[in-house]
């Protein structure tokens, strides 16, 4: 004679597809929250303003991990198989590491230079014959008089792997100045002949204006292609400035402010798929032991 279940028993079945239910939703939807505000953290003015702040929450993001780990090796020793736990795990660890990454280069290389350029000054009318370096120190976007322009033939390039190029920023006077402080940078765009500087928008006659070099570690490249500059034309530069040389700044970082939204657009949205078929995956694992 067959056993007549218990009222108890009859509802283990259902109840174990309703706290399947509950943890697959969990894992489909936790570890892209998780990925999404740290990603957030990582790439905008929060890390700006507050780096020690963004990493510490990274930081607690990991121990928090590191707790549920904790919890779900416990359970195992216990006899339990907490399969959705030890996959929590996992995806929360692959989520936290990835918004890190991706947050800290879309930080680095799209919203870093547009919060650092957009706290400094903008200087119009700036005459590069009269105006010396150190009166700009402070300078994010410059505009220059009318006449302003680069001198190639002046340019030189520093090669450290990469080329770094500079040509001096004048006003066609006609005149040598007393101090070349203003120079048009650029990476991989010149030669070590005269004449061959092609960075930025050299060739558009309404160019004028600069946007200020920010990245500390080109910087140093830059001064020595300067110094060699100085040697070989025999020419002085009292305080160097780097720009990029444009005719709008302004829209140079918008492309900046919107290229750092755009990633970070494209990435909370790839991941919230890659988070979803990696829980389609684990399912049908988990539905064959």
């Amino acid at each position: 004679m067959l056993p007549i279940p218990t009222g108890k028993q009859m509802l283990r079945p259902s109840e174990r597809r309703r706290l399947n239910l509950v943890a697959i939703m969990m894992n489909a939807v936790l570890p892209w929250v998780v990925f999404c505000v740290l990603f957030a953290l990582l790439s905008f003015s929060f890390h700006y303003r507050h780096p020690t702040w963004a990493w510490a929450l990274v930081v607690l993001a990991y121990f928090m991990v590191f707790l549920l780990a904790l919890y779900t090796w416990r359970w195992r020793r216990k006899g339990d198989s907490p399969e959705w736990l030890t996959y929590a795990v996992v995806a929360l660890l692959v989520a936290i590491t990835f918004a890190a990454l991706l947050g800290d280069m879309n930080f680095w290389y799209n919203m870093q230079p547009f919060y650092d350029v957009e706290n400094l000054n903008t200087y119009p009318d700036v005459d590069p014959a009269r105006n010396r370096g150190q009166q700009r120190m402070d300078a994010g976007r410059v505009y220059f008089v009318e006449g302003s322009a680069l001198d190639p033939t002046k340019s030189m390039a520093f090669k450290n792997i990469d080329t770094y190029c500079v040509a001096p920023i004048v006003r066609d006077t006609g005149a040598k100045l007393v101090t070349y402080d203003f120079w048009a940078v650029g990476i991989n765009c010149c030669s070590a002949a005269p004449g061959s500087f092609r960075c930025g928008q050299y060739s558009n006659p309404k160019a004028r204006a600069g946007l200020r070099l920010m990245r500390d570690d080109e910087r140093p490249f830059y001064r020595l292609a300067v110094q060699q500059a100085e040697a070989a034309y025999k020419i002085a530069a009292a305080h160097p400035l780097f720009f990029f040389w444009m005719e709008d700044p302004v829209e140079e970082m918008r492309m900046y402010r919107d290229t750092g939204f755009k990633y970070y657009l494209l990435g909370i949205f790839f991941y919230f798929g890659l988070n979803l078929l990696a829980v389609v995956g684990a399912v049908v694992g988990f539905s064959k032991m």
